[in-house]
Protein backbone atom coordinates (compact mmCIF):
# COMPACT_ATOMS: atom_id res chain seq x y z
CA UNK A 1 0.00 0.00 0.00
CA UNK A 2 1.14 3.49 -1.02
CA UNK A 3 2.59 5.39 2.03
CA UNK A 4 0.09 8.35 1.39
CA UNK A 5 -3.30 5.57 1.44
CA UNK A 6 -1.96 4.06 4.66
CA UNK A 7 -1.14 7.41 6.70
CA UNK A 8 -4.92 8.90 5.26
CA UNK A 9 -6.70 5.44 6.18
CA UNK A 10 -4.18 4.67 9.83
CA UNK A 11 -6.73 3.90 12.22
CA UNK A 12 -9.99 4.87 10.85
CA UNK A 13 -12.59 2.96 10.23
CA UNK A 14 -13.59 1.72 6.71
CA UNK A 15 -16.92 2.94 6.93
CA UNK A 16 -16.52 6.27 8.23
CA UNK A 17 -13.90 6.70 5.65
CA UNK A 18 -16.71 5.94 2.86
CA UNK A 19 -19.40 7.86 4.57
CA UNK A 20 -16.64 10.95 4.54
CA UNK A 21 -15.96 10.85 1.18
CA UNK A 22 -18.78 10.82 -0.05
CA UNK A 23 -19.86 13.71 2.27
CA UNK A 24 -17.19 15.79 1.11
CA UNK A 25 -18.15 15.71 -2.79
CA UNK A 26 -20.60 18.27 -2.69
CA UNK A 27 -18.78 20.76 -0.85
CA UNK A 28 -15.44 20.15 -3.02
CA UNK A 29 -17.77 20.79 -6.16
CA UNK A 30 -19.44 24.05 -4.31
CA UNK A 31 -15.97 25.27 -3.40
CA UNK A 32 -14.64 24.61 -7.09
CA UNK A 33 -17.58 26.69 -8.59
CA UNK A 34 -16.28 29.49 -6.28
CA UNK A 35 -12.94 29.05 -7.45
CA UNK A 36 -11.65 27.74 -4.16
CA UNK A 37 -8.25 25.68 -4.04
CA UNK A 38 -7.54 23.07 -1.60
CA UNK A 39 -5.33 25.30 0.07
CA UNK A 40 -7.95 27.77 1.07
CA UNK A 41 -10.08 24.68 2.49
CA UNK A 42 -6.44 23.36 4.13
CA UNK A 43 -6.56 26.54 6.17
CA UNK A 44 -9.90 26.30 6.93
CA UNK A 45 -9.53 23.21 8.17
CA UNK A 46 -6.75 23.63 10.59
CA UNK A 47 -8.77 26.27 12.38
CA UNK A 48 -11.61 24.04 13.03
CA UNK A 49 -9.47 21.23 14.08
CA UNK A 50 -7.69 23.29 16.86
CA UNK A 51 -11.44 25.14 17.78
CA UNK A 52 -13.14 22.07 18.09
CA UNK A 53 -10.19 20.36 20.18
CA UNK A 54 -9.94 23.01 22.37
CA UNK A 55 -13.41 23.42 22.87
CA UNK A 56 -14.82 19.60 23.16
CA UNK A 57 -11.64 17.77 24.14
CA UNK A 58 -10.27 19.00 27.27
CA UNK A 59 -9.47 16.97 30.09
CA UNK A 60 -11.69 17.44 33.69
CA UNK A 61 -9.44 19.64 35.91
CA UNK A 62 -7.30 20.86 33.63
CA UNK A 63 -6.01 23.99 31.03
CA UNK A 64 -6.40 23.04 27.54
CA UNK A 65 -2.58 23.17 26.54
CA UNK A 66 -0.79 23.78 22.53
CA UNK A 67 1.13 20.62 23.06
CA UNK A 68 -2.44 18.67 23.70
CA UNK A 69 -3.81 20.29 20.83
CA UNK A 70 -1.04 19.26 18.44
CA UNK A 71 -1.66 15.19 19.61
CA UNK A 72 -4.94 15.56 19.26
CA UNK A 73 -5.01 17.11 16.00
CA UNK A 74 -1.54 16.83 14.16
CA UNK A 75 -1.68 20.33 13.05
CA UNK A 76 1.76 21.76 14.13
CA UNK A 77 2.01 23.25 17.69
CA UNK A 78 3.31 26.55 16.37
CA UNK A 79 0.35 26.87 14.10
CA UNK A 80 -2.28 25.80 17.23
CA UNK A 81 -0.49 28.55 18.99
CA UNK A 82 -0.98 30.96 16.53
CA UNK A 83 -4.36 30.17 16.09
CA UNK A 84 -5.63 30.17 19.22
CA UNK A 85 -4.36 33.60 19.70
CA UNK A 86 -6.64 34.98 16.89
CA UNK A 87 -9.69 36.87 17.56
CA UNK A 88 -12.97 34.69 16.47
CA UNK A 89 -14.60 35.36 13.69
CA UNK A 90 -17.85 36.99 13.89
CA UNK A 91 -20.96 34.29 13.01
CA UNK A 92 -23.83 36.13 13.58
CA UNK A 93 -26.49 35.81 10.90
CA UNK A 94 -27.26 39.27 9.23
CA UNK A 95 -29.94 41.28 10.92
CA UNK A 96 -32.22 40.65 7.67
CA UNK A 97 -31.73 36.82 7.78
CA UNK A 98 -32.83 37.04 11.78
CA UNK A 99 -35.85 39.55 10.92
CA UNK A 100 -36.92 37.80 7.71
CA UNK A 101 -37.43 34.24 9.59
CA UNK A 102 -38.99 36.21 12.51
CA UNK A 103 -41.44 37.53 9.87
CA UNK A 104 -42.22 34.51 8.17
CA UNK A 105 -42.67 32.64 11.21
CA UNK A 106 -45.46 34.53 12.49
CA UNK A 107 -46.89 34.74 8.85
CA UNK A 108 -47.58 31.56 8.98
CA UNK A 109 -48.75 30.35 12.30
CA UNK A 110 -50.03 34.03 13.48
CA UNK A 111 -54.01 33.40 12.84
CA UNK A 112 -54.30 37.38 12.61
CA UNK A 113 -52.42 36.52 8.98
CA UNK A 114 -53.68 33.39 7.87
CA UNK A 115 -56.81 32.91 5.48
CA UNK A 116 -59.79 29.81 6.62
CA UNK A 117 -57.45 27.71 4.88
CA UNK A 118 -54.82 28.39 7.36
CA UNK A 119 -52.33 29.67 4.99
CA UNK A 120 -50.23 32.81 4.52
CA UNK A 121 -53.14 35.84 3.46
CA UNK A 122 -52.18 37.93 1.16
CA UNK A 123 -51.53 41.59 2.76
CA UNK A 124 -52.13 45.44 1.84
CA UNK A 125 -49.38 47.37 1.76
CA UNK A 126 -50.39 49.64 4.40
CA UNK A 127 -52.56 49.24 7.12
CA UNK A 128 -56.40 50.10 5.96
CA UNK A 129 -59.12 49.82 8.89
CA UNK A 130 -61.51 47.79 6.52
CA UNK A 131 -58.97 45.43 5.06
CA UNK A 132 -57.94 43.91 7.82
CA UNK A 133 -54.14 42.80 8.72
CA UNK A 134 -51.64 44.64 6.48
CA UNK A 135 -47.97 44.07 5.53
CA UNK A 136 -47.08 47.17 7.60
CA UNK A 137 -48.74 45.18 10.97
CA UNK A 138 -46.58 42.28 9.80
CA UNK A 139 -43.51 44.25 10.40
CA UNK A 140 -43.82 46.61 13.08
CA UNK A 141 -45.39 43.43 14.98
CA UNK A 142 -41.84 42.15 15.24
CA UNK A 143 -39.54 45.28 14.97
CA UNK A 144 -40.33 48.88 14.99
CA UNK A 145 -37.05 49.98 14.14
CA UNK A 146 -37.24 48.84 10.88
CA UNK A 147 -39.32 50.37 7.79
CA UNK A 148 -41.79 47.93 6.15
CA UNK A 149 -41.23 49.62 2.49
CA UNK A 150 -37.61 48.34 3.67
CA UNK A 151 -38.15 45.52 4.13
CA UNK A 152 -40.41 45.10 1.29
CA UNK A 153 -38.02 46.10 -1.20
CA UNK A 154 -35.58 43.64 0.10
CA UNK A 155 -37.80 41.13 0.20
CA UNK A 156 -38.98 41.49 -3.31
CA UNK A 157 -35.29 41.11 -4.78
CA UNK A 158 -35.19 38.00 -3.22
CA UNK A 159 -38.14 36.83 -4.31
CA UNK A 160 -39.55 35.60 -1.55
CA UNK A 161 -42.56 37.93 -1.85
CA UNK A 162 -44.52 39.42 -4.83
CA UNK A 163 -47.55 42.17 -5.52
CA UNK A 164 -50.53 40.70 -6.95
CA UNK A 165 -53.22 42.54 -9.16
CA UNK A 166 -54.95 43.79 -5.89
CA UNK A 167 -51.29 45.64 -4.62
CA UNK A 168 -50.93 43.16 -1.92
CA UNK A 169 -47.88 41.78 -0.72
CA UNK A 170 -47.67 37.59 -1.12
CA UNK A 171 -45.95 35.20 0.35
CA UNK A 172 -43.69 33.06 -2.18
CA UNK A 173 -42.11 30.63 0.18
CA UNK A 174 -43.23 29.30 3.28
CA UNK A 175 -39.61 29.58 5.27
CA UNK A 176 -37.44 31.64 4.38
CA UNK A 177 -35.10 30.88 2.17
CA UNK A 178 -34.90 32.63 -0.74
CA UNK A 179 -34.29 31.80 -4.44
CA UNK A 180 -31.82 34.53 -4.83
CA UNK A 181 -29.34 36.25 -2.64
CA UNK A 182 -26.07 34.84 -1.88
CA UNK A 183 -25.55 35.62 1.49
CA UNK A 184 -28.65 34.43 2.91
CA UNK A 185 -28.65 31.08 0.74
CA UNK A 186 -25.18 30.93 2.13
CA UNK A 187 -26.02 31.60 5.48
CA UNK A 188 -29.21 28.84 5.55
CA UNK A 189 -26.27 26.21 3.62
CA UNK A 190 -24.30 26.49 6.56
CA UNK A 191 -26.55 26.44 9.55
CA UNK A 192 -28.68 23.80 8.23
CA UNK A 193 -25.87 21.11 7.10
CA UNK A 194 -24.15 22.09 10.52
CA UNK A 195 -27.52 21.09 12.50
CA UNK A 196 -27.98 18.12 10.29
CA UNK A 197 -24.31 16.60 10.69
CA UNK A 198 -24.34 17.40 14.64
CA UNK A 199 -27.09 15.20 14.77
CA UNK A 200 -26.08 12.54 12.46
CA UNK A 201 -22.74 12.56 14.46
CA UNK A 202 -25.32 11.95 17.95
CA UNK A 203 -26.45 9.07 16.60
CA UNK A 204 -23.42 7.56 14.96
CA UNK A 205 -21.85 7.82 18.17
CA UNK A 206 -24.63 6.29 20.16
CA UNK A 207 -25.95 9.06 21.57
CA UNK A 208 -28.73 8.79 23.65
CA UNK A 209 -31.63 9.49 23.10
CA UNK A 210 -31.27 9.44 19.44
CA UNK A 211 -31.78 12.46 17.39
CA UNK A 212 -34.65 12.55 14.50
CA UNK A 213 -32.77 11.80 11.12
CA UNK A 214 -34.22 9.79 8.68
CA UNK A 215 -34.99 9.12 5.24
CA UNK A 216 -36.77 7.58 2.56
CA UNK A 217 -34.84 6.02 -0.28
CA UNK A 218 -35.58 4.54 -3.75
CA UNK A 219 -33.93 3.92 -6.92
CA UNK A 220 -34.82 2.54 -10.62
CA UNK A 221 -37.56 5.37 -10.97
CA UNK A 222 -38.65 7.09 -13.99
CA UNK A 223 -38.19 11.43 -13.80
CA UNK A 224 -41.92 11.56 -14.09
CA UNK A 225 -42.19 9.32 -10.92
CA UNK A 226 -39.33 11.44 -9.24
CA UNK A 227 -41.44 14.39 -9.88
CA UNK A 228 -44.65 13.20 -8.67
CA UNK A 229 -42.72 12.01 -5.61
CA UNK A 230 -41.41 15.75 -5.44
CA UNK A 231 -44.44 17.07 -5.63
CA UNK A 232 -45.84 15.13 -2.43
CA UNK A 233 -42.39 15.86 -0.70
CA UNK A 234 -43.01 19.74 -0.91
CA UNK A 235 -46.62 19.28 0.22
CA UNK A 236 -45.97 16.74 3.49
CA UNK A 237 -43.17 18.65 4.09
CA UNK A 238 -44.52 22.01 4.54
CA UNK A 239 -47.42 20.37 6.40
CA UNK A 240 -45.00 19.04 8.77
CA UNK A 241 -43.35 22.32 9.07
CA UNK A 242 -45.67 25.13 9.59
CA UNK A 243 -47.55 22.44 12.68
CA UNK A 244 -43.86 22.47 13.86
CA UNK A 245 -43.05 25.89 13.58
CA UNK A 246 -46.93 27.15 14.94
CA UNK A 247 -46.30 24.41 17.81
CA UNK A 248 -42.73 26.12 18.41
CA UNK A 249 -43.95 29.83 18.51
CA UNK A 250 -46.49 29.18 21.13
CA UNK A 251 -43.84 27.18 23.37
CA UNK A 252 -41.34 30.60 22.37
CA UNK A 253 -43.75 32.82 23.45
CA UNK A 254 -44.27 30.60 27.13
CA UNK A 255 -40.76 29.87 28.11
CA UNK A 256 -39.75 33.79 26.75
CA UNK A 257 -39.01 35.14 30.83
CA UNK A 258 -37.80 31.21 31.91
CA UNK A 259 -34.37 31.08 32.89
CA UNK A 260 -34.01 27.79 31.85
CA UNK A 261 -35.07 29.08 28.03
CA UNK A 262 -30.91 28.50 26.77
CA UNK A 263 -31.95 26.19 24.01
CA UNK A 264 -32.09 25.89 20.47
CA UNK A 265 -33.55 23.71 17.77
CA UNK A 266 -33.66 22.93 13.98
CA UNK A 267 -36.08 20.54 12.08
CA UNK A 268 -35.76 20.15 8.13
CA UNK A 269 -37.01 18.16 5.06
CA UNK A 270 -35.17 17.92 2.08
CA UNK A 271 -35.52 16.20 -1.39
CA UNK A 272 -32.98 15.28 -3.89
CA UNK A 273 -32.77 13.37 -7.27
CA UNK A 274 -29.84 12.82 -9.80
CA UNK A 275 -29.68 10.00 -12.54
CA UNK A 276 -27.33 7.50 -11.52
CA UNK A 277 -25.08 7.50 -14.71
CA UNK A 278 -24.52 10.47 -14.00
CA UNK A 279 -23.72 10.20 -10.27
CA UNK A 280 -20.41 8.91 -8.59
CA UNK A 281 -19.47 5.80 -8.80
CA UNK A 282 -20.16 4.83 -5.26
CA UNK A 283 -24.41 4.29 -5.72
CA UNK A 284 -26.63 2.66 -3.38
CA UNK A 285 -28.34 0.06 -5.39
CA UNK A 286 -31.15 -1.19 -2.68
CA UNK A 287 -34.52 0.54 -2.60
CA UNK A 288 -35.96 0.79 1.04
CA UNK A 289 -36.21 2.95 4.03
CA UNK A 290 -33.43 3.98 6.20
CA UNK A 291 -33.21 5.05 9.59
CA UNK A 292 -29.66 6.36 10.93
Amino acid sequence: MPKSESNNQSGAPPALVVAVKRMLRPLVGLLLDHNLTYTWLAGILKSIFVEVAEREFRLPGKDQTDSRITLLTGVHRKDVRRLRREPAQDETPPASIYLGAQLVALWISDDRFLDRAGDPSPLPRRRHDDRGPSFEDLVTSVSKDIRPRAVLDEWLRLEAVEIDDQDRVCLKVEAFVPSKGFDELAYYFGRNLHDHMAAARHNVQGGEPPFLERSVYYDNLSPDSVKALAALSETEGMKALKSLNRRARQLQNRDRKSPHASHRMNFGVYFFDIDERQDDPETDTDSETKDT
